[in-house]
């Protein structure tokens, strides 16, 4: 979330960038409920010292042998005024917390202030863009002719755009897991971990998902629990209320997870095959940072994602996006999109972020800087690295033949045998 204290002080400021994300939010209310609170904070802490002063009197005539009725009354009722007092503070700073978690993450002065996806910039492409060719068939009828795909019977086992993989598409998606995993590790220095597929409120609401899209999510009610929508939820939490050694600064997490989203509010885009589904599976880069590095760390995080799509030869594009295409919590991001042939589309395959101190804020992730020996707010990034089903979705377009075989790229080769 965004410091209350920066808010006040720079209110124009955060007006403006929350609007740019094209979120209206009434900061008066927020202000006023701020005024209140620190005007009853300032009452109660006199009303403390007057309790103090009070109770050092008392000490005083019992040592003289003097009845202290009088002042113990008096406490008594301070007491009660102090007591009614926290209690409106506490009234008030949940009515704060309300709304701060409700205000997103403000663009960085180098995000393009635009509505929708009309601020987002080409920054590079690389591979070649192969256009369309008569034989090239979608993934979904590649793959569903190969025996490696059936949408139809993940429908029947749970729902809509749900896939279920077999035979040889099944060992694809677990090629990829390895596959990707071992490069970052190897070649990127992260440290794998591997979370677990269901987090608490508190994990959802550290890292922005709640309580702006928790429509979004799948929720055990009982339970009150979620199917995480990526693994940046439960890595990020990982070091939620811990504060972290300057020299351990930067920390690299990567791993692998299934990933949930309901996709509300998405009809009507394309759906079809493996371009929007519910379920799918990712392996996600995170990063906690000193904040004088993180836009440099930002830039390696790119590089990194795109260093997984070189490897698999996919043609890409690197697009910086404006305020109206960011995520609640972002900062500045970048998106990796792959073009698929036959589709004759852009997909998106990796989303790279920089939160500034807007998640560790949230969750308490400090790190103790040596020059000062005072904690501070990390900042986190994270970016996938990269997201599978539309990743298998382009790596089936780009290497079909035209006997409607699939040649993969060589890395993945020894994943495959």
């Amino acid at each position: 979330m965004l410091d209350l204290k920066w808010i006040r002080e720079n209110v124009d400021r955060v007006r403006e960038g929350v609007k740019a994300k094209g979120v209206s939010i009434d900061f008066e209310i927020l202000l006023d409920l701020d005024a209140k609170r620190r005007s009853r904070i300032r009452e109660v802490e006199e009303l403390k010292a007057k309790r103090n002063l009070a109770n050092d009197e008392i000490s005083k005539l019992k040592q003289s042998g003097k009845p202290p009725t009088d002042l113990i009354d008096q406490i008594k009722t301070t007491s009660q005024n102090i007591k009614e007092i926290d209690a409106d503070v506490g009234g008030l700073t949940d009515k704060i917390d309300q709304i701060l978690y409700t205000i997103p993450n403000i663009p960085h002065d180098s995000v393009a202030i635009a509505k929708g996806t009309s601020g987002n910039k080409v920054v590079r492409t690389w591979g070649e863009v192969k256009s369309h060719n008569p034989y090239l068939k979608d993934h979904l009828e590649i793959m569903t002719a190969l025996g490696w795909l059936s949408m139809d019977k993940g429908s029947k086992i749970t729902g809509t755009a749900f896939p279920f993989y077999q035979g040889f598409g099944a060992r694809l998606e677990r090629a990829l897991i390895n596959f990707m995993v071992d490069f970052h590790t190897k070649r990127n220095g992260y440290t794998e971990v591997w979370p677990p597929a269901l987090v608490n409120r508190a994990s959802m609401t550290g890292t922005g998902q709640l309580p702006k899209l928790e429509e979004d999510m799948y929720r055990l009610e009982k339970d009150d629990l979620f199917l995480i929508p990526t693994a940046e939820v439960p890595i990020t939490n990982l070091l939620r209320d811990e504060i972290v050694k300057e020299e351990d600064l930067p920390i690299r997490y990567v791993g692998y997870s299934p990933c949930f989203r309901r996709e509300a509010g998405s009809y009507g885009k394309d759906t079809r095959g493996l371009s929007r589904v519910h379920q799918f599976d990712k392996v996600e880069l995170v990063k906690f940072v000193k904040p004088e590095n993180s836009l440099e760390e930002l830039e390696l995080l790119v590089g990194n994602a795109e260093s997984i799509l070189q490897a698999l030869e996919l043609p890409y594009r690197v697009l910086l996006l404006g305020s109206g295409d960011m995520s609640f919590a972002s900062s500045k991001c970048y998106d990796l999109e792959v073009w698929a042939p036959a589709t004759q589309k852009w997909f998106e395959v990796s989303s790279c972020s920089t939160f500034g101190d807007f998640q560790a804020r949230r969750a308490n992730i400090r790190f103790r800087r040596k020059e000062t020996n005072k904690p501070e707010y990390v900042h986190t990034l994270n970016g996938s690295g990269v997201a599978f089903a539309r990743a298998v979705l382009c790596l089936i377009e780009n290497f079909q033949t035209p006997e409607g075989k699939v040649n993969f790229p060589k890395v993945l080769l020894p994943y495959l045998s």
